[in-house]
């Protein structure tokens, strides 16, 4: 059983990076963390070793540490009290000569082992007695199967490795197929079902998730879904996933329940009704791939079906899909926030526009990059939601923050003026991130630290007899402001008049910030007066702050320049 948590692998030299990689390519999810200082093209940079690894074995996340064995017992000890609790720990060999699973058998840590030494092209070093002798893991049973009675089988185990014998009942691949000492005739017994089953100290209960659950109403609530299971007597351990049809994609009853019971929610997008089946009946034996058993129910709303082997859900059906709509922050990963980077390393498609794509970075790899042009936003955000449409989950990579001149806008446009049906199944979220003005603010001091505003010199989208409005008025109310798009090749006569109307309402000594490149190679920080402001200092890659009449510029020791306009507001007129 890999465990179903994606792990994070932890490394202190940049070494340990190009191993640390291969290990990632077998597990899908997983976050490379690296000491700051040390390490480079990580996902997460962290400075205290000890508190960022207690910290993600406490969240129940798998650790993967490629570094000596004693040093992650001697850091994580503390922390170990309830090995049912504890996630996986290994140890990794800086070379990747040696596989050591520490912690967490109970939780897939050998099989863990197993895959990350089979990318290495390596022996794992697992020691358990029973697994080396057994050649299978009955504490920890491979997925599609739940052990009912694990607090028995310490005991179990013993008396097999003493020499006693075990009877089979029920069909288990994993089981028949090892090493264990199967007889018909075994004082212990191994019993494989979909019944609730009373364990006992010899005989130890597997359940397979064979049970499909078909909902195709939403009144059907967790308590009916309960009651049902008691009914027909089916262990709620056995079932293997919530199928509806996608117009209960939005349906929060039928998520609570697939949460209560610990599986997955899986949808189908046509009807599947027949004359001999009702559309819950006709769901649940598609998920069994037509091959399962359809338990009676009285409600037609509700049915449940038994497959002959484990159900895979996620090969059925689809999930609801997600659109994420992120923003990178102006280039810099440091300035990346945690929330968008778990959001990068879930989701299946990356949707934006090249250069945006690449400020990703390795959080790009295993994804499905869907490239366009900067100003197909309309298409881009059509594409996106298509995309999730399908069950995919779509992240909308935009820099900055993705609601500050980005496709946050661009993408409820698209719901709000071209609406298709198949869309209203789609969970939307928004992440924010750090915006271009806010990094050339912090680059200089704080220049917006009073009432300000945002403006975008673009007239693409707007006519720029608009635009002289804004920024009049804006002049004129004294906000400091933000100028997005100043100069592109195509325009350059519109900064030299946004500064003239500035200078009707703002002095010529008025601080202006120039932010260029911000958080990538090549950045630019300058200071200059309202009167410099002239064409050739900027681009489209430059954001520009204009001070308020407040804004002022200090001279620091050390040659440097502040900017900031004070808290308290001083009103000269009076």
């Amino acid at each position: 059983m890999i465990t179903k948590v994606a792990p994070a692998v932890v490394v202190l030299g940049q070494n340990s990076v190009a191993i640390a990689r291969k290990i990632i390519s077998a597990l899908p999810g997983a976050t490379l963390y690296g000491l700051a200082h040390r390490t480079s093209g990580v996902d997460v940079s962290f400075t205290n070793f000890g508190e960022t690894l207690r910290e993600l074995f406490a969240a129940g996340t798998p650790l993967i540490g490629i570094c000596a064995a004693g040093i992650l017992i001697r850091t994580l000890a503390p922390l170990i009290s309830d090995k049912r609790q504890e996630p996986p720990v290994l140890a990794v060999a800086e070379d990747g000569s040696a596989v050591v699973p520490l912690l967490g058998g109970l939780n897939g840590v050998n099989d863990l082992a197993r895959c990350i030494a089979e990318v290495l092209n390596v022996q794992a070093a697992i020691t358990t007695t029973g697994d080396i002798r057994f050649r299978t893991a009955l504490l920890s049973p491979p997925a599609g199967y739940h052990l009912a009675n694990p607090d028995d089988a310490k005991k179990f185990i013993s008396d097999l490795l003493a020499g006693a014998q075990v009877k089979l009942e029920g069909t288990a691949p994993w089981l028949s197929n090892s090493q264990l000492p199967i007889a018909s005739e075994g004082d212990l017994t191994i019993q494989v079902s979909e019944r609730l089953v009373n364990p006992t100290a010899n005989r130890l209960v597997y359940h397979p998730k064979t049970v499909a659950i078909a909902i195709t109403h939403p009144s059907v609530t967790l308590t009916t879904v309960q009651q049902l299971l008691a009914e027909t007597e089916l262990a709620p351990a056995s079932v293997a996933g919530i199928f509806a049809p996608l117009t209960l994609a939005t349906n929060s009853t039928i998520h609570a329940v697939a949460n209560a019971l610990g599986v997955p929610v899986r949808f189908f997008t046509q009807t599947l009704q027949t004359q001999s089946y009702s559309p819950a009946q006709a769901i649940a034996l598609a998920a069994t791939k037509s091959s399962g058993k359809l338990i009676s129910t009285a409600s037609a709303e509700i049915a449940l079906a038994i497959a002959p082997e484990p159900i895979d859900p996620h090969t059925i059906g689809q999930p609801r899909g997600k659109l994420a709509i992120i923003g990178t922050g102006p280039g810099s990963s440091q300035w990346m926030s945690p929330e968008v980077k778990e959001i990068l390393q879930a989701a299946t498609d990356l949707v934006g526009y090249k250069t945006y794509l690449d400020l990703v970075g390795s959080f790009a790899d295993g994804k499905q990059r869907h490239e366009s042009d900067n100003r197909e936003e309309i298409a881009r955000a059509t594409m996106a939601l298509d995309l999730a449409a399908t069950g995919k989950y779509v992240a909308v990579v935009s820099s900055g923050d993705p609601g500050i001149y980005a496709m946050a806008a661009a993408v409820f446009e698209v719901l709000d003026c071209h609406p298709k049906a198949e869309w209203d199944s789609v969970e939307i979220y928004v992440a924010p991130g750090i915006s271009a003005m806010q990094a050339a603010a912090a680059a200089v001091g704080a220049p917006l630290g009073h009432d300000f505003c945002a403006i975008s010199l673009s007239d693409i989208l707007k006519p720029w007899s608009i635009i002289e409005q804004r920024i009049a008025a804006a002049a004129q109310a004294d906000f400091a402001i933000a100028f997005y798009n100043p100069v592109s090749k195509e325009r350059s006569w519109q900064l030299a008049a946004t500064r003239d109307i500035l200078l009707r309402d703002r002095t010529p000594e008025t601080p202006v910030v120039l932010g260029r490149n911000l958080g990538r190679p090549g950045q630019t920080v300058k200071v200059i007066t309202l009167e410099q402001l002239t064409p050739d200092v900027a681009d489209m890659r430059t954001v520009i702050i204009v001070g308020s009449s407040q804004t002022k510029i200090i001279q620091r020791g050390d040659s440097s320049i502040s900017v900031y306009t004070p808290r308290r507001y001083t009103n000269t007129n009076s």
